[in-house]
């Protein structure tokens, strides 16, 4: 459903889903991603992914610039124009949100809880790439506010949240070194089996 849901978000605003894939996957990076690192997160073939920035480049939705640091490689960033079509997209309804939103409060925390749960366990066998979340981020403090509404911590905004905002993309992400990201699972998973004790 979520991949059906996406079809129509990309058929909405004249795209094929691996071109609206790379639009939402560069969103919130100012400084672009190389063509390796795209198809890499993505899961899709270095010349698809040529391919797509291709045409997306042709339809003014993204432009190439060199790397600063180094001339040799090409990063891919978002115009303003892919921006427009990505606030376009997000207005299509989708099915799944939708069955997301029938569920109750603590239904859906329950579900976000198992998602992290099931991501992070795809990215620690190597099955997908990083991904940014919360539980990946260098950022997160994981139970460390006594307060049951607000017990995490974002040191990039500096604030206090609750369950109910952990993020599964979050454009801020940074992500954390292996250890200290074991280490945060460990603390998060420690203070969701107290909560549910």
């Amino acid at each position: 459903m979520l991949r059906a849901d996406d079809w129509s978000r990309a058929k909405a605003v004249q795209l094929n889903p691996t071109q609206y894939a790379i639009l939402v996957h560069l969103q919130g990076r100012p400084s672009g991603l190389g063509i390796k690192d795209i198809a890499f997160q993505l899961g899709v073939s270095q010349p698809t992914t040529t391919d797509s920035v291709a045409a997306l480049e042709r339809k003014g939705l993204v432009v190439r610039h060199t790397d600063l640091a180094d001339r040799r490689a090409v990063h891919v960033r978002l115009t303003a124009d892919a921006e427009t079509a990505l606030q376009a997209a997000r207005s299509v309804p989708g099915h799944a949100h939708e069955a997301v939103a029938a569920l109750d409060r603590a239904g859906q925390e329950k579900l976000l809880l198992l998602l992290i749960a099931m991501i992070r366990q795809l990215q620690e066998t190597g099955a997908i790439p990083i991904q940014r979340m919360c539980a990946s981020c260098r950022h997160f403090r994981p139970f460390v506010h006594a307060d049951a509404a607000r017990p995490h911590h974002c040191t990039f905004v500096d604030a206090s949240f609750g369950q109910q905002d952990l993020r599964i993309e979050c454009r801020e992400h940074e992500a954390a070194a292996p250890a200290s990201r074991a280490a945060t699972w460990d603390a998060f998973a420690k203070g969701i089996q107290t909560l549910q004790a």
